[in-house]
């Protein structure tokens, strides 16, 4: 039985996503404030949070900081939750490693909806699948495992899950919609846009200078490309 962990301080919130989880068939747990949210976190891990980016005592982004600083926790997938208005703050959560978003209001189906397609989206890779080594990175989709120059770089899953499509098809260009649809599916709900956040998140992570990438290249009014040849 998969496990969530319902990070809200509402807690009439609280009881109507737990009430649609639980009637799908998942176990749930809650916390109130992003510390008590930490705490739980680190001493069982679920296998994915729900996250309210308005929290008591650590607010939600800082949660979400956390759980990508951690190197046992940085591969559980995070949905958010955040007001209609909050436009920058869902770009900056995913920015921070989140996965998805939902506005309130939403709708509980909505909700269960985004957590399946999340957990779809986070199964392990196919035993057909294998790793992929470019000049200095090195992509193990059997372990999740990235290394650049034999340092391991921690991604979270859905990073994991493009930096892979990417370098399987190296020297191939694609549109965002292309990779949202290859990597986050048809059942998607981010927007295009999110995929530029993700690349960002990707040359944070894999390239030597963010600024002037050797793998991960923009094709102005294409898309994204990795280079494997490095020109």
């Amino acid at each position: 039985m998969r496990r969530l962990l319902i990070i809200e301080d509402d807690k009439d919130i609280v009881e109507l996503v737990r009430y649609n989880l639980e009637k799908e068939g998942y176990q749930t747990n809650t916390a109130g404030d992003g510390l008590t949210a930490l705490s739980t976190l680190k001493k069982s891990p679920p296998d994915l949070v729900i996250l309210d980016l308005m929290l008591p005592k650590l607010p939600g982004l800082e949660v979400c900081r956390e759980i990508r600083r951690d190197q046992s926790l940085n591969r559980l997938p995070i949905l958010m939750l955040t007001a209609r208005g909050e436009e920058a703050d869902r770009v900056v959560g995913l920015e921070m490693g989140a996965d998805d978003y939902v506005t309130k209001p939403f709708s509980p189906r909505e909700l269960v909806a985004r957590v399946k397609a999340l957990l779809r989206r986070t199964e392990p890779a196919g035993e057909a699948e294998k790793p992929v080594e470019i000049r200095e990175l090195f992509i193990d989709p059997a372990s999740y495992r990235v290394a650049r120059a034999g340092k391991p770089i921690a991604l979270s899953t859905l990073e994991f899950r493009l930096l892979y499509y990417l370098a399987r098809r190296a020297d191939r260009v694609f549109s965002r919609d292309q990779l949202l649809d290859a990597v986050w599916g048809t059942d998607r709900f981010v927007t295009p846009r999110s995929v530029d956040v993700y690349i960002r998140r990707l040359r944070e992570k894999v390239e030597a200078d963010p600024e002037k990438p050797e793998y991960l290249k923009t094709v102005r009014g294409a898309g994204y490309i990795f280079d494997a040849r490095g020109e």
